[in-house]
């Protein structure tokens, strides 16, 4: 039992050559990668900030606003409560724009660096 596969058709029989730390350094330094990271950074660092501080808001009004977040909106279900679901929410609702974001606008970028380090092989 062998356990290599034979080469694509039209190969010579020889893997393609890896990508050197040269191929990669003048993609890190290409325009079209850095206005990649500039849209990736674009997206997550604020998003990110927004919500580490409506984390840390709903974590300090637990502390210091007891009497508020343990007010009772209706039957047993009170402020605290529902802070805290809207933290799951928010939790999904970002990650699902950012899914969204990336297909639209992060992926077709980064499969044209791809294709193009492929295609230097």
């Amino acid at each position: 039992m062998t356990t290599e596969a034979a080469p694509p058709p039209g190969s010579a029989g020889t893997p393609p050559t890896a990508p050197t730390a040269d191929d990669y350094t003048s993609v890190q330094q290409s325009p079209e990668f850095g206005e990649l990271r500039s849209s990736y950074r674009s997206f997550a660092f604020p998003l990110t900030v927004a919500f580490i501080a409506w984390y840390l808001l709903y974590v300090l009004l637990s502390n210091y606003a007891g009497g508020f977040m343990g007010t009772k909106l209706f039957g047993n279900i009170n402020v605290a409560f529902v802070l805290g679901l809207a933290q799951f929410a928010t939790t999904f609702l970002i990650a699902w724009f950012y899914a969204r974001y990336a297909a639209a606008k992060l992926d077709p970028k980064a499969e044209s660096i791809k294709a193009r380090m492929e295609a230097a092989e």
